[in-house]
């Protein structure tokens, strides 16, 4: 049976890309017709027809609220054909809101997994991203092969909720060693080191990471369109200073890298992937 997909920004279209790539057929759902129009899926006209012919429906939305949106809408995915059927729901939500997400799902007879994932575009076109997933143990086993063909590395939480703040915590490090990275690739610029070079010693350095590998040709070029937004690592590192708050734990080194992507954004750049941040650290000539 096809499965389905709804949300299909940057990294929607590149799971799913991945997923026609390996064999699977997709009916697909976008909230902006025109924007997915030419990509050559079966196109549905609201979430609940996904229903009628899929068993299996991912999603990738932005926030919590286009969550809400797909499943409460007219002709949303909240209805009596959502029965039997699974939701893994590749968003970065606010880690109160997805508990919502698994009551409303299953007290319709469906089932909800949680699935953020861990990666941007380039590896999800290989199959490469990281999958953590909350949820029924019996649901994630029966949708793991599908997840396999999407992720390299594939964790569960049982406990509600964990995969997403897992994903928040994660993201923290992302966020931080991109801020770091940046600083350190302008600075070795203004000691007059070219850039390219400065990134190669990183590379088998201190900066030796998955981020440099990933954004290092990003930073040569100066190309900073988005496969991970400067408008998501913000999302997500707020959502995570309300997490520490609500546990009363201090957040140290989260918050220069937060006001950091805040002022990305401030500056008309959210749209930008979140490698742009060495622009804030780039000596002016």
């Amino acid at each position: 049976m096809s499965i389905g997909f709804i949300g299909l920004g940057n990294l929607g279209q590149a799971i799913a890309t991945r997923l026609s790539d390996v064999g699977e057929e997709l009916i697909v759902y976008n909230r902006n017709i025109e924007k997915i129009k030419d990509l050559g899926y079966e196109i549905a006209s609201t979430p609940k027809e996904l229903l009628k012919k899929c068993d299996t429906i991912f999603m990738c939305l932005f926030d919590s609220p286009a969550v809400f949106n797909i499943l409460q809408m007219e002709n949303g995915l909240l209805c009596e054909d959502l029965k039997g059927k699974t939701i893994i729901d590749l968003t970065t939500n606010h880690y109160d809101d997805v508990l919502k997400f698994h009551e409303l799902v299953n007290n319709m007879g469906g089932n909800y997994l949680e699935n953020p994932v861990f990666g941007s575009v380039a590896p999800a076109l290989k199959g490469e991203l990281t999958v953590v997933s909350s949820g029924k143990k019996e649901v994630f086993e029966r949708v793991k092969p599908i997840l396999q063909k999407i992720a390299k590395e594939i964790f569960h939480l049982e406990k509600l909720s964990s995969a997403t703040k897992m994903k928040l915590i994660n993201n923290l490090c992302l966020g931080s060693f991109m801020a770091t990275l940046a600083e350190c690739t302008a600075l070795a610029e203004s000691c007059e080191i070219e850039k390219s070079k400065a990134l190669e010693i990183l590379s088998v350095g201190g900066g030796q990471s998955l981020v440099l590998k990933a954004k290092t040709q990003k930073l040569i070029d100066e190309d900073f369109s988005a496969h991970f937004s400067n408008n998501a690592i913000n999302k997500d590192l707020h959502l995570l200073q309300d997490l520490a708050f609500n546990l009363k734990q201090p957040l140290y080194s989260a918050t220069i890298p937060k006001e950091l992507f805040s002022k990305m954004k401030m500056m008309g750049k959210g749209e930008e992937d979140f490698s742009s941040i060495y622009q804030l650290f780039k000596a002016k000539n």
